[in-house]
């Protein structure tokens, strides 16, 4: 049992810290998520080493294999730093309906694969040019085109600017630009291991992925509007629309992760199909709950990977100062340009949206470490590339959105009648 204190333990402090270093960033009027990502890194195993570490009582557990329980300690935090972003892109699903994405999803496609092309040529060109192996560049380019959307989805929610046109952009982009993301690295890790790119392997995965998004994306409202009410009104058990959202959630997070792409996709997919019902059932109020408990752990731990002595080693900043900035140059021009003849403010919102690479870019790139095809200071690049992505963001984007909030603002305070 004492184990299991200690994990409960390193979940209170992971918890406590997300939600002092968010309360003290929106004292700064800065997005929470700042301090929630900041607060991982100081109390990181790289740092504080107040979580991550196993203490005495795991290494018991463990029969003193420190590999093994530090290994089980991360599963058991990765695995609810992954329900975190679960919930979080499930709950950005709710407020997203597939009439507003299929009005934007021809701009979508397009700031998707602008944003996929450029960061992979440029990457691939940087490594090349800087005299690194084919397959390294090939990689890193790759590493490159990843974007995690949970943190600018969390930045659009915090202000106010989740129905907006630039949000509903940069969550299509989001679906295509992982199923992009999940062809390259099949393509690439496909002649890493088999010297030969596997044709047959690539088409396959190819439908299933476009076959999965266009299924549910396509028929889940649906299937939703006719079948939930059905369902949920005959259960006697408590909170049932949460339950069977919920249940929902899970189940097409796993289905996208069996076929390769994230679990996000499928939480964000469920999401959508129940926005049809979501305000009928008060779906938003009963999940805000679990959103405030679990979102947080995603930042932390996402924080928590950082190790800021890499920041210290002069060789590995410079290259990898280098490669994010290719990484955000062309990621952000890249989507920028899907959206040309939009104002130009919208624009770089819509750019600077898809350039966090976040948990996205850090999965691509321990693939290429265990595939052996990146060494570890190729690896260390990814990881600070990744992070800084992550970091500096979410700022530009409430500034970008700041003339958005300031008219949201007016518009409530116009509905309001006097002296309420």
């Amino acid at each position: 049992m004492t184990a299991i204190v200690e994990v409960l333990g390193e979940l209170l402090v992971i918890f406590l810290a997300a939600k002092v270093g968010g309360e003290l960033f929106l004292r700064l009027r800065q997005p929470a998520v700042i301090g929630e990502i900041l607060a991982g890194i100081f109390i990181g195993p790289f740092a504080l080493g107040l979580i991550g570490v196993p203490g005495q009582e795991l290494l018991d557990f463990f029969h003193d294999d420190q590999a093994a329980a530090r290994e089980g300690l991360s599963l058991v935090l990765e695995s609810i730093a992954e329900l975190g972003v679960i919930v979080l892109l499930f709950f950005v699903g709710l407020e997203t309906r597939l009439a507003d994405l299929l009005r934007v999803g021809i701009r979508s496609l397009l700031v998707a694969v602008l944003g996929v092309v450029g960061p992979f040529v440029g990457g691939t060109a940087l490594m090349l040019a800087l005299g690194y192996p084919s397959m390294e560049s090939i990689f890193v380019g790759t590493v490159l085109v990843a974007t995690s959307v949970g943190i600018t989805a969390r930045v659009l929610r915090d202000v106010g600017a989740l129905d907006s046109r630039e949000a509903r952009i940069i969550l299509g982009a989001a679906v295509f630009d992982d199923i992009l993301g999940l062809l390259m690295l099949t393509i690439v890790s496909g002649i890493a291991v088999e010297g030969k790119l596997q044709v047959g392997h690539v088409l396959w995965i190819t439908a299933l992925a476009l076959g999965f998004t266009a299924v549910v994306g396509g028929l889940g409202a649906l299937a939703i509007r006719r079948f939930f009410p059905l369902i949920v009104d005959r259960l006697q058990i408590e909170h049932a629309p949460l339950v069977v959202a919920l249940a929902l959630m899970l189940t097409l997070a796993s289905v996208a992760s069996a076929i390769g792409l994230a679990p996000i996709v499928g939480a964000f997919l469920a999401g959508m199909a129940l926005a049809e019902v979501a305000e009928r059932y008060h779906l938003h109020e009963q999940a805000l709950p679990i959103y405030a408990f679990l979102v947080p752990f995603f930042f932390v731990v996402t924080g928590a990977r950082v190790d800021p002595r890499l920041f210290l080693q002069t060789e590995t900043l410079w290259l990898a100062l280098a490669v994010t900035g290719v990484a955000v140059f062309t990621k952000a021009a890249g989507a920028a340009l899907g959206t040309i003849g939009f104002a130009p403010r919208s624009m770089a919102i819509v750019g600077f949206g898809m350039v966090p690479r976040g948990e996205v870019g850090l999965i691509i790139a321990s693939i290429g470490l265990s595939l052996g095809v990146v060494e570890r200071p190729l690896f260390s690049v990814a990881v600070v590339m990744s992070m800084l992505t992550t970091l500096f963001t979410p700022p530009i984007l409430v500034w970008l959105l700041r003339p958005l909030i300031a008219q949201r603002q007016r518009e409530f305070a116009g509905r309001v009648p006097a002296g309420e």
